[in-house]
């Protein structure tokens, strides 16, 4: 494990995405659970024989899955949730330890749901990418040009932002511009390296 990691989280459409890309355009490794998410449930992933098994030819095209068919099942139903991810997330945190292992230095783990997971303890310390819950849904709206109910019961899915928040010890407000909430992350960083460099 990376001698210093720093967990990333927030809630859905809180502009994670945004500020791991800012860490990561000054050189910061990140080890994102959304991308080995997606890696592990691609074509020929690791997590397919077991979500077909699970859940049936109804949630695939081929050999491909259709995210959006799951997702239509999973974010309705808690039993179907639990069970996706009682397939999905033993792969992705095993792939996501090798990944932080690899890394000598201080490290970012962005994990959506950090907290569910108990990965925090894990973690140096957690930052939390915060916007009000209004403002959440009207972003995942337009993302995914969804419904306001839609909206909502995927925001219901995970912990409240704002519960996230109060557990974190640093919260990165994302409500400004892009560029306003990346100058914050990489400013975050800076200082903290400061803090935790000899």
């Amino acid at each position: 494990m990376s001698f210093y990691v720093i967990g990333l989280t927030g809630g859905i459409a809180c502009g994670k995405t945004n500020l791991t890309d800012a860490l990561r355009s000054i050189g910061v490794p990140v080890v994102d659970a959304d991308e080995v998410s997606r890696a592990v449930t691609a074509k020929g992933g690791a997590a397919l024989p077991a979500i077909r098994k699970a859940f049936g030819d109804k949630v695939f095209d081929g050999e491909a899955l259709n995210r959006q068919a799951l997702a239509a099942l999973i974010f309705a139903d808690d039993e179907k949730r639990a069970l996706l991810n009682a397939i999905t997330h033993p792969i992705i945190l095993s792939e996501c330890k090798r990944m932080l292992d690899a890394i000598p230095g201080p490290a970012v783990y962005s994990v959506p749901l950090l907290f569910e997971c108990g990965l925090e303890k894990e973690c140096n310390e957690v930052w939390c990418a915060y916007i009000p819950q209004k403002e959440q849904i009207r972003r995942l709206r337009e993302r995914d040009g969804i419904t306001h109910k839609k909206a909502l019961e995927k925001i219901r899915s995970q912990m409240p932002t704002l519960q996230k928040a109060r557990l974190s010890q640093r919260i990165i407000r994302t409500d400004g511009s892009k560029e306003e909430s990346a100058a914050l992350v990489i400013s975050l960083w800076q200082k903290t390296m400061q803090r935790i460099q000899p």
